[in-house]
């Protein structure tokens, strides 16, 4: 058996052993409910995890919202790293909402006038429906059914990443805390590193924690590792920000890889 076998062997074997892994993640106790939207025109599955102490108690706990967030999907290990995280005292107590994809490509990037970038999926654009979705029909129904503080954060990666993104620079008002994982800013031929100074410029009063990272993916690393040179350079007093740059992790992995760093710095303000 030659050594080229033998090494495309257990890179099968170790990709097979991480899947597994990722796949056999227990899903926590949680709640599950449907939300019937006006706005995208169809019935969303949102899964809600709380810590244990929350039914012990009267308090009301700041939210973090994540796209990708079905029990198939990212759901339960972030929920599980938060449950970890919080009983550690490593962050306070969050409440975590989760939105299941139904067509996650259309939902989660906005405009774009880059023919390459209109191949990724048949419906594109669908961002600013999916982002009004969210602000207007799924805080309230949250604060509804659940006891809530103001305080709202939103973690993701790859295109949920992009998405993060683009509503931290053009409706900063929506979350308190941003988490963005390799987020795919090459989209648009990557406006929203060109349109960075632009929005920065305007950004309205009150502080945001801004928490992202790069992998050694090439269409990516290029563009984070420049949005966090302009928002260096542009220095605004309103954006409280941390780039980590990974260069040993790969867009498969990073979510995994740093979550725990993400969440630790973001939410002890």
């Amino acid at each position: 058996m030659s050594n080229k076998f033998l090494i495309i062997l257990l890179s099968l074997l170790i990709t097979a052993c991480n899947n597994q892994a990722q796949q056999q993640e227990p899903i926590p106790t949680h709640d599950t409910f449907k939300i019937n939207s006006k706005v995208i025109g169809e019935t969303r599955t949102i899964n809600v995890w709380f810590p244990e102490d929350y039914a012990k108690s009267k308090d009301s706990l700041p939210v973090m919202y994540m796209p990708d967030g079905g029990t198939a999907e990212d759901f339960p290990h972030i929920a599980n790293t938060m449950n970890d995280l919080i009983k550690e005292n490593k962050i306070p107590p969050f409440i975590l909402v989760g939105i299941e994809n139904t067509v996650r490509r259309r939902d989660l990037s906005g405009s774009t006038e880059v023919e390459k970038d209109k191949e990724i999926a048949p419906v594109i654009g669908g961002a600013p429906k999916f982002r009004a979705f969210i602000k207007d029909e799924l805080f309230p129904e949250i604060n509804k059914r659940y006891r809530t503080k103001n305080t709202k954060g939103i973690i993701g990666e790859s295109l949920a990443g992009l998405f993060i993104m683009e509503t931290f620079m053009t409706q900063p008002e929506m979350f308190d805390y941003y988490i963005a994982m390799d987020p795919s800013l090459w989209w648009n031929n990557h406006y929203l590193v060109r349109t960075a100074k632009e929005h920065l410029t305007k950004f309205p009063e009150g502080k945001k924690r801004l928490w992202f990272a790069g992998s050694s993916a090439s269409d990516i690393a290029k563009h984070t590792k420049n949005l966090a040179k302009i928002l260096t350079s542009e220095n605004n007093k309103n954006v409280i920000f941390q780039y980590s740059n990974e260069p040993k992790e790969e867009h498969a992995t990073i979510y995994r890889a740093t979550k725990e760093k993400a969440l630790i710095w973001t939410l002890n303000p």
